[in-house]
């Protein structure tokens, strides 16, 4: 092993000991909860809402795309993982490339939601929000695009829908086949749980219980995080990523009740939206009357929503295009860091605007 020069060893120690002390520095501001980075800071108004729910426009300058865009989130996480912070947001990304967005956010259920259903989400809030969408950009069609559970409730509104006036549907991070979706899943196959026992006294399912199961499909997870966090803790950058990053993470909010119920039923024990047929109601819902140009996102190091589960979704719906976008990205990866605002969203945002034109 080579010895070091005495300038270069000076150097090297002067580093060491300053990044000693910015570690210091920022741990203590980690335990003392101070300077957390602000999230959600790209501007926007709500232009609807229904109870919890809103529907937000984000402000853009210079609408270039005469078809707006649509973002519908997950029920169970909060919905700044869309606009996580400047020059870090799948929003601010979108309206740069002149995108008119939208973002239906669902807000926290309490009791009030615990009758919510399936039907409740795709057959009245998503169509009243699309409604509102096209009225408010003056466009006829709307892109639709869903995240995760936003994703399936996109589908079930899509396939329930066929008249619905949609331009495009891409659906990202999006389970289909429950046999892949982790040990919580697996115990609800097997009849070793109950749905039931997981609902507390709202009649939800409580925020705790969906960490708790997030956390079963990468128990090492916080030690890796924790190990990484040390190595960078005198990176102000990296800190303040790691602190955005795992406080969405571990916010996370209830699953109405009746939704829940449903979900583990028909999605999760009777592998429904595998078959391509799912009961809403009084009918059954077929993917296959899905005919609109849809886009399948998948992230090939998604531990959430693995891409086993993503990949037969191309192939149940009716769209004369159905294509699949793999990604090498983790469930979140698709949209936060420097390689989704580089690469994986103006891929996202390439693939949609080409479905701009009447045509295509």
């Amino acid at each position: 092993m080579a010895l070091l020069a005495p300038d270069d060893l000076v150097a090297r120690l002067r580093r060491d000991v300053e990044r000693s002390a910015l570690r210091a520095r920022n741990g203590l501001k980690m335990l003392a909860d101070v300077g957390r980075p602000t999230t959600a800071t790209t501007p926007k108004d709500t232009v609807w809402s229904s109870e919890k729910v809103e529907l937000w426009r984000y402000h853009s300058d210079r609408p270039t795309h005469p078809v707006p865009l649509l973002l519908v989130h997950s029920l169970v996480s909060r919905s700044y993982v869309f606009d996580m912070a400047p020059g870090n947001s799948f929003v601010e990304n979108l309206v740069g490339r002149g995108f008119d967005v939208y973002l239906l956010d669902w807000g926290v259920p309490d009791e009030l939601e615990a009758a919510n259903t399936l039907e409740t989400y795709s057959d009245d809030y998503i169509p009243a929000a699309v409604d509102v969408v096209r009225e408010v950009s003056a466009s006829d069609d709307v892109h639709l695009f869903g995240y995760c559970f936003g994703g399936v409730l996109s589908l079930l509104y899509a396939a329930g829908h066929p008249d619905a006036p949609l331009r495009s549907l891409s659906v990202l991070a999006t389970p289909i086949d429950f046999t892949h979706m982790g040990p919580m899943t697996t115990l609800m196959q097997e009849g070793r749980v109950d749905p039931d026992d997981l609902i507390d006294p709202t009649g939800n399912v409580p925020a705790d219980a969906i960490l708790s199961s997030f956390r079963l499909l990468a128990p090492t997870g916080d030690l890796s995080g924790y190990v990484n966090l040390w190595q960078h803790l005198w990176n102000d950058d990296y800190v303040d990523s790691h602190r955005i990053m795992t406080g969405w993470a571990r916010d996370h909010i209830p699953f109405p009740g009746a939704a829940f119920r449903q979900t583990a039923e028909l999605l999760t024990r009777e592998n429904r939206l595998l078959t391509g047929r799912v009961p809403l109601g009084d009918r059954v819902v077929d993917l296959a009357d899905i005919t609109v140009p849809f886009l399948s996102i998948l992230g090939e190091k998604d531990h959430i929503v693995p891409p086993e589960s993503t990949t037969p979704l191309v192939g149940l719906v009716g769209s004369e295009v159905a294509d699949e976008l793999r990604l090498p990205a983790g469930h979140v990866g698709l949209i936060v860091g420097r390689a989704a605002q580089q690469r994986h969203i103006p891929a996202m945002a390439a693939w949609i605007e080409q479905w701009d034109g009447s045509g295509g």
